[in-house]
C-alpha cells in the first residue's frame, strides 16, 4: 500500500512539474508564430470568371471575368450566339448551381439588402443588376462595366460562388423583380480565377 502512495505522490509531483512549466508565459515566447503571420486564412481573389453555357434549347456561350477593384468589381464579357442586333437582361443570381436545364436553379437576382430591381447605376437595385448587354449584327456582345459595392469574395456582397445569368429578352430596369427580362438562355457559375 505504502508504495502505491508514493507511486501516486511520484506522479503527481511530476505533473504539477510539467504543467507549470507549460504555463510559464515567457518560456519558447520567440519561437510562437503570430496569427496573422499564419496562412489560415483564405486570400482575399482579386480575379474570377464564369463561363457561360446555354440552357436548353439555346445556343449562347461566353465568358465573363471579374476584377476586384478598390470599392467596385469590374464586369468584362464577351458572349456569341445571340440574334443579331438584341438587347438581354444579364443579372448575378444568388445560387451557384446552373444544373436545372432551364437555370432556374440559380435562384432570383442576389440581392442581401433587398432593394428593389433596377439599372446598375441607380442609388438603389439588386446588387446583381448588371442592366443590358447588346448583340451586334454577328450576334457577338461585349460588356465592360464597372459596379460599386461588390466583392469578389470580401465581406460585403460577395459574388464568388453565385451566377451570372443571361436572358432572352432586354431588361426594362423597373420591373419587380426580374426587370421583365425574360427565360434564361445562358447561365454560368462564378469561380476565382488563376492570378495573372
Amino acid at each position: 500500500m505504502r508504495l502505491s502512495t508514493s507511486v501516486l505522490a511520484l506522479s503527481v509531483s511530476t505533473l504539477a512539474i510539467v504543467l507549470a512549466g507549460g504555463c510559464d508565459s515567457n518560456k519558447h515566447h520567440d519561437s510562437m508564430v503570430p496569427v496573422s503571420d499564419m496562412h489560415t486564412m483564405p486570400k482575399m481573389a482579386t480575379s474570377a470568371i464564369a463561363v457561360l453555357y446555354p440552357t436548353a434549347g439555346n445556343n449562347v456561350a461566353g465568358i465573363v471575368h471579374f476584377t476586384q477593384g478598390n470599392d467596385a468589381v469590374r464586369v468584362l464579357a464577351d458572349i456569341q450566339g445571340l440574334p443579331p442586333n438584341t438587347t438581354h437582361g444579364f443579372h448575378i443570381h444568388e445560387f451557384g448551381d446552373s444544373s436545372a436545364p432551364d437555370a432556374a436553379s440559380a435562384g432570383g437576382h442576389f440581392n442581401p439588402e433587398h432593394h428593389p430591381h433596377a439599372g446598375p447605376m441607380n442609388a438603389m437595385h439588386h446588387a446583381g443588376d448588371l442592366g443590358n448587354i447588346v448583340a451586334d449584327a454577328n450576334g457577338a456582345a461585349h460588356l465592360d462595366l464597372s459596379i460599386q459595392g461588390l466583392t469578389l469574395n470580401g465581406a460585403k456582397d460577395a459574388i464568388v460562388g453565385r451566377s451570372v445569368v443571361l436572358h432572352a429578352k432586354p431588361d426594362d430596369l423597373k420591373t419587380q423583380p426580374t426587370g421583365d427580362s425574360g427565360p434564361r438562355i445562358a447561365c454560368g457559375v462564378i469561380g476565382i480565377a488563376k492570378e495573372p
